[in-house]
């Protein structure tokens, strides 16, 4: 026990220098980055949405060296087999199938615009996300721990792509949208990426670390009447269920399940760690609540006619 409370208190100014360290690339952005670390601590996949020119490949690759670990992105496009992620056997010189790796092998894996690829192929990254591991030609390989999947997605160019799935979203422990940074970010942006200088980002953890940090999230305990409110909130989103607000009532088609309940109160704890907290309380769930919900719930017709958004419907769950 006293080892998990050094641990945490280590963890918190890890974390702060690693997002110092972060800051040296990524201007502004800070939400988006505290959801993408909670989501690597929890051992959880953020889907990040974004129009294009946001820095969001740019802010995966410098998390990835910052955290040190391996990082591949591959670009989702309509002709992408599924081969081309996870690899495939080739007959060598020897005339024996060996098995080529993809670039699904690594620790971080950047799915850039991941509605622009058919389902089929999307369907790819279900094993390696919830196993961590994938299957080719009747072969079981596990994947090197920690295992990541950030994926991109363009909310506002919808021609030719491939909506994702429900089962496929809900495999994505945070739904994160960045914003457009503000006038003063913009500013550092433009003075930092039109010069000749390129900045360095050192490398503060290991890949055993990453994986101890986890380990430890987990062994964090947690109140019942936490978890109780947690899982309440997502009985909240579902329109069948009893004393549900009147927005989730009007606009909702469908809430979110039980691996929602799960993420919560995982993120919950991680939000709790790293501010230094040995427990985490109501206000740490409700701190993650919005990208645990925010694409686990469906809105009607209805609620897109009206123009009623999911962060309204979220906050009234409170």
């Amino acid at each position: 026990m006293a080892d998990d409370v050094t641990a945490i208190k280590t963890l918190v100014q890890k974390h702060t220098d690693l997002k110092k360290e972060i800051a040296k690339v990524i201007i502004g952005q800070e939400k988006v980055i505290d959801q993408i670390l909670l989501s690597v601590f929890s051992g959880g996949h953020s889907l990040l949405i974004g129009v294009p020119g946001l820095a969001k490949t740019l802010m995966v690759n410098t998390i990835a060296q910052a955290l040190g670990l391996d990082f591949k992105r591959i670009q989702f496009t309509p002709d992408l087999m599924p081969s081309d992620i996870l690899g495939s056997e080739i007959l060598d010189e020897t005339r024996h199938f060996k098995f080529i790796k993809g670039p699904i092998f690594a620790n971080i894996i950047l799915a850039d615009e991941i509605n622009r690829t058919p389902p089929k192929t999307q369907a790819a990254l279900l094993e390696a996300m919830q196993e961590r591991a994938v299957t080719v030609a009747g072969h079981h390989y596990k994947l090197e721990l920690p295992y990541f999947v950030l994926a991109t997605q363009n909310p506002i160019e919808q021609e030719g792509t491939y909506p994702l799935p429900e089962a496929q979203l809900d495999r994505f422990m945070f739904a994160i949208e960045l914003q457009y940074p503000t006038f003063e970010e913009e500013v550092q942006v433009v003075k930092s990426t039109t010069g000749d200088v390129t900045k360095k980002v050192n490398a503060l953890f290991t890949a055993q670390e990453i994986v101890d940090y986890q380990h430890l999230i987990r062994r964090i305990p947690v109140a019942d009447n936490v978890i109780e409110y947690a899982v309440r909130m997502v009985g909240k989103t579902r329109p069948q269920s009893d004393a549900i607000p009147d927005l989730v009532k009007e606009y909702v088609d469908w809430g979110a399940g039980p691996r929602a309940s799960q993420n919560l109160i995982l993120a919950a704890k991680a939000n709790a760690a790293v501010n230094g907290k040995f427990s985490p309380d109501i206000e740490d769930v409700k701190a993650v609540a919005k990208g645990i919900l925010r694409h686990r719930m469906i809105k009607n017709y209805k609620a897109e006619a009206e123009g009623v958004g999911i962060e309204a419907i979220i906050e009234s769950l409170f």
